[in-house]
């Protein structure tokens, strides 16, 4: 069944102290969207192809095996009243050669966070938070997702935030130490990416204490975004593209009317799959926004992006060459 991209998150990882990079991160949100109750084994397949599709990136295979070495020796750490909790997300990690795609077994002390959310989680759009390049503005993005039906979040202390960001080490060093220099860089690059590329419109204030600041609270408001992603369904007719407005489906075909794209065959394979449908909407927005001006051919471009052209990377997890 195709689904929207909506991820739930445990609250406790949403407010988790973790320090993930972007490409992590955007591992991380895809692979809960693909968490299912069914299953009972904890192993998942993440189809790197699928990830480029949803976000238009090109995900490089040395890069992406350095970030999940790196989850996998990072921890979550879960305070409450009680206690102070270390998780690790992965049992293992496997890249299947040729394929494209890893195959990642969770770990069961993660599994609760992951499944027993009852009332206690964020939902947040996977295709907003993969649009955002900051790995601070992810982060920010889901805190704020918490609190978006009550309109503002809660007064954070400005440190406990750093520490929720990975912006304080294990020996209290912290980074950004001048209010000026965390807002320029944190709080104020997550503003204008949120508000540019999510559902969410978001502010902040600094509340001071004495002669420094203490305290930050973010203003949450609701915001009509252009695109709405939806997972591709392999089992479903090409068609119905079920979960895909048709005003997506126009505005794909308008893009590669512009882009001179008119090959019938060509233009019907795109249509037919609610990932291209995506991409090509999230292209046009990106187009709009001058992220492509440089680019030597656009239509080229889309195709690479589409996994329709070949590109001189060959294909993902190259298949080991024999000794010679």
């Amino acid at each position: 069944m195709n689904q929207e991209l909506e991820v739930r998150q445990h609250n406790a990882l949403t407010n988790a102290r973790y320090e993930y990079t972007e490409l992590q991160l955007d591992l991380l949100f895809f692979l809960l969207s693909k968490l299912r109750k069914n299953n009972t084994t904890g192993v998942y397949e993440l189809v790197i192809k699928e990830l480029s599709e949803i976000t238009g990136k090109r995900y490089d295979y040395t890069y992406l095996r350095k970030a999940t070495e790196g989850m996998g020796s990072r921890m979550f750490e879960v305070e409450s009243d009680a206690q102070v909790l270390q998780l690790w997300m992965f049992r293992y990690v496997k890249y299947l050669k040729g394929q494209g795609i890893i195959e990642i077994k969770l770990s069961e002390e993660m599994l609760p966070y992951l499944f027993d959310l009852k009332n206690n989680f964020t939902s947040f759009e996977l295709l907003s938070a993969l649009r955002l390049t900051s790995k601070h503005a992810k982060r920010i993005y889901t805190i704020c997702s918490q609190w978006k039906d009550l309109g503002e979040t809660k007064k954070f202390d400005i440190l406990e935030l750093k520490r929720k960001l990975g912006l304080v080490d294990e020996k209290g060093k912290e980074e950004y130490t001048e209010i000026t220099m965390f807002k320029k860089f944190v709080l104020d690059v997550a503003v204008r990416q949120i508000n540019e590329h999510t559902d969410l419109r978001i502010s902040y204030e600094l509340e001071k204490r004495v002669r420094s600041y203490k305290n930050v609270v973010f203003k949450v408001e609701l915001q009509a975004v252009d695109i709405v992603a939806t997972l591709p369904d392999l089992g479903a007719t090409a068609q119905t593209l079920p979960g895909v407005a048709a005003h997506q489906v126009e505005n794909a075909g308008r893009l590669l009317a512009q882009l001179s794209i008119t090959t019938p065959n060509l233009v019907a394979q795109i249509l037919a799959s609610p990932a291209h449908v995506a991409a090509c909407n999230k292209f046009a927005h990106d187009l709009k926004t001058g992220k492509h001006a440089k680019a030597h051919s656009l239509s080229g471009l889309l195709l690479t992006i589409l996994g329709l052209k070949k590109t001189s990377a060959g294909p993902l997890f190259d298949k080991a060459t024999k000794a010679r």
